[in-house]
Order: structure tokens, then sequence, then C-alpha cells
């Protein structure tokens, strides 16, 4: 597709997405208490965004990710909670 095309077809989803990301924020923010480790992957997630540098969805990606190799010997709780806690 052409980048008009990848415009026409997907620019107000992203835009939706975008604003609902700000909206997220926004009640982050007013809430009271500290940030957790999700919202500091969050914050360094929306980091990757920036600028011209390709392959934008796996740095993402990789900001939640765990980056260790070593197995553990028990889960940290019993689901997924969509970031790596340091």
């Amino acid at each position: 597709m052409t980048r008009q095309q990848v415009l026409d077809l997907y620019f107000l989803d992203a835009r939706h997405k975008l604003i609902e990301l700000a909206a997220f924020l926004d009640r982050v923010e007013r809430a009271e208490g500290e940030d957790d480790f999700r919202l500091q992957s969050f914050r360094a997630a929306l980091t990757k965004l920036d600028g011209k540098k390709k392959n934008k969805a796996k740095a993402v990606l990789l900001a939640f990710s765990d980056p260790t190799t070593k197995p553990i010997e028990k889960a940290f709780g019993k689901g997924a909670v969509g970031a790596f806690s340091k």
C-alpha cells in the first residue's frame, strides 16, 4: 500500500487509540498514590514512539518485556500483569 492508503485506512483508528492513551494518563495522574513498575514501563514504551526509527512495535514490546534469561523458582502472583517488575 502507499502511505496515503495506509493513512486513509488506519488513521482514525490510531487517532482513537492515542486519545484513549491520553485519557488513561490523565486518570492516572489525577489519582493519588505512587507510580509502580507498570506505569514506569508504560512511560518507557511511549518514548519508543518518538522519531523516525524503525521497528517501533518491537521496541514498545521490549519495553514491557522481562530481559532476564535465568529462570525464576516461583512466579510472582497468579497472572500476567503486562510489564516486567525489576
